[in-house]
């Protein structure tokens, strides 16, 4: 894939705790990949929720619900 110009822009703002990704920052490669999995990515999550590293869509919406 094209290497991503906002790299370092976008890791200021990551939220994903996962350390080890090689999309990290590359938001466009995150979406992507979280999506043919039928998942959200960590960022959309909320702290709490992120940490959980379950990116299903269930507990999306269990955590926006518990976090409005």
């Amino acid at each position: 894939m094209v290497s991503c110009p906002n790299v370092q822009k976008n890791l200021q703002n990551c939220t994903c705790t996962y350390t080890s990704c090689d999309k990290r920052g590359k938001c466009c490669e995150c979406v992507a990949y979280h999506r043919s999995l039928g998942e959200i990515p960590g960022c959309f999550f909320s702290k709490e929720g992120e940490r959980t590293w379950d990116r299903s869509i269930e507990n999306f919406i269990r955590d926006k619900t518990k976090n409005r």
